[in-house]
């Protein structure tokens, strides 16, 4: 059962909490397995039990009856609680001296390069619903949105708003990009997903620059409602896009590459630019996987397949997939449950198995952040994580993976940057 009371486990730490060094005799691999969001609070119609204990996960269940699981923190103290940050720390960067904003992150991965006066924004395209006068968050997505579609809308926007001074780059689904050359960075933005079904009015920009911001978003509705994409949507049952929402800005960061900090060649898997972002910040290697689309219809083997063949080349692979935190962002149980479950069917058992043939290798399987179905936001509590090397002997007082038996190890790492040293254990 996955409620029993798993004993404290310290078999792998050594002064601070490392693990002890690898062998040297064969090439080491690593890999990152990366279920964004799943973690998340006890659920009445659960039976009281979280999605990660509810859901099947007889990969990552066997991981951690055989490897180390505990708890990690990846949010430092007065940081918001994003995938930005939490990614940063997983990847293995202290976000303390890194961290300039979620944006800038994504225009790396878009290819977009930024003067060291330029300001990046998400450009999210939005549904707003207005009722008794009072202007809602409908949907931060717009019905999950096509690439191709979003595509087309943003391009729409360039043309019409588009200037020296404000730059509109695609990206994908709903995810999009706005530069602003010798823009501002003193503002208050809040992410669209943070307030999905609340009212919008306290929640407009604030701050230097935000005059200018409100602008386009007022200027971009009458576009995107002008659009022949709006009636095509609504006539086929979707939910349209109707306005942009800018959020998540910042400048470019500096960040040491991966052959500097840790001496390991690397690839990115993800469908999604800010964790590309980081990873081209970090020197690694880009790969695109088509038909990964950051939600549950996402490829899944194809990232596996990915993985496992970068790993021929390289030492590292990154692979991240959003669908558990796009689920939660909805307020969606079942399909969390569905997010969670294929992703132990479709990433963590092949890539357990495919692993093997590389001989010597280390899989960290963890979240970034918590996303709680009833909050449909991301929170600063500690993350459950997986360390596995391949080991045969079983714990037998793991019950498996989620929460409260990652918890009941005892095993907690304050600082969630660490992970990556405990993944190559130096």
């Amino acid at each position: 059962m996955k409620n029993s009371i798993p004993g404290p486990d310290r078999s792998w730490q050594v002064d601070k909490g490392f693990a002890v060094a690898a062998r040297k005799d064969e090439p080491m691999k690593y890999i990152i397995l990366l279920g964004d969001g799943m973690p998340d609070e006890a659920i009445a119609s659960l039976g009281g039990k979280t999605p990660l204990q509810f859901a099947k996960t007889p990969a990552m269940d066997f991981m951690a009856q055989r490897g180390l699981m505990g708890l990690a923190s990846t949010i430092p103290p007065g940081y918001p609680p994003g995938s930005d940050v939490a990614n940063l720390s997983v990847f293995g960067y202290d976000p303390r001296t890194c961290y300039t904003g979620r944006s800038p992150l994504e225009a790396a991965s878009m290819g977009v390069s930024l003067g060291p006066d330029d300001v990046a924004f998400r450009l999210n395209l939005v549904n707003l619903r207005t009722e008794d006068g009072t202007v809602f968050m409908g949907d931060y997505s717009s019905g999950h949105i096509t690439t191709e579609e979003g595509r087309e809308l943003v391009a729409a926007l360039a043309v019409e708003l588009g200037d020296s001074e404000f730059e509109f780059h695609p990206g994908v689904s709903y995810r999009h990009l706005l530069v602003w050359r010798n823009g501002k960075e003193k503002l208050e933005l809040t992410p669209p997903h943070d307030i999905s079904g609340k009212s919008i009015e306290q929640h407009l920009p604030k701050g230097d620059g935000s005059d200018a911001l409100l602008r386009l978003m007022k200027q971009s509705q009458s576009i995107l409602t002008n659009h022949p994409l709006y009636r095509q949507r609504q006539e086929a049952g979707k939910t349209p896009a109707n306005s942009i929402w800018l959020w998540g800005h910042g400048k470019a960061p500096r960040m040491e590459t991966y052959r500097d900090k840790f001496g390991l060649t690397g690839a990115v898997i993800s469908a999604v630019d800010l964790v590309r972002g980081i990873g081209v910040y970090a020197g690694l290697e880009i790969i695109k996987v088509p038909g990964a689309t950051g939600y549950l219809d996402t490829n899944y083997q194809g990232k596996a397949d990915a993985a496992l063949e970068a790993l021929e080349r390289h030492d590292f692979v990154y692979l991240h997939v959003e669908a558990p935190d796009e689920s939660s962002h909805s307020g969606n149980v079942e399909n969390k449950i569905q997010a969670i479950e294929d992703f132990d069917a479709r990433i963590v058992a092949p890539i357990c198995e495919g692993i093997k043939k590389f001989g010597e290798y280390r899989i960290l399987c963890t979240p970034d952040h918590p996303t709680p179905i009833r909050l449909m936001t991301h929170t600063s509590d500690p993350v459950p994580f997986i360390l596995y090397r391949g080991e045969d002997a079983v714990k037998p007082a793991i019950a498996g993976y989620d929460e409260v038996s990652a918890a009941k190890t005892g095993f907690f790492l304050e600082d969630g940057f660490r992970l990556m040293e405990l993944l190559t254990g130096e």
